[in-house]
């Protein structure tokens, strides 16, 4: 029972920071798509510089992009399979 309790505790810990860490993203980049400001600073911090064009682009991807997305290709849709010869 020593043993126990801190690796529940820990185990408890780990989900329990997961889900608000990912709470908190979801957040972060509601509020990056609504502000061009931030969305300019990271563009910045990843080494691009975005002008007006490219940054309302940006911010139309982000606005439709699906967040039940499974990470497929955009180009894997159905009916979009390659013909083998």
């Amino acid at each position: 029972m020593n043993i126990a309790l801190p690796i529940i505790t820990l185990v408890v810990g780990l989900i329990g920071g997961f889900f608000i860490g990912v709470y908190y993203l979801r957040r972060q980049m509601t509020t990056m798509q609504n502000d061009p400001e931030m969305l300019q600073k990271v563009a910045k911090q990843m080494g691009y510089n975005l002008n007006g064009k490219q940054m309302q682009r940006a911010q139309q991807m982000m606005k439709n992009q699906n967040p039940n997305q499974t990470g497929a290709r955009p180009g894997a849709a159905k009916g979009n399979k390659r013909r083998s010869k």
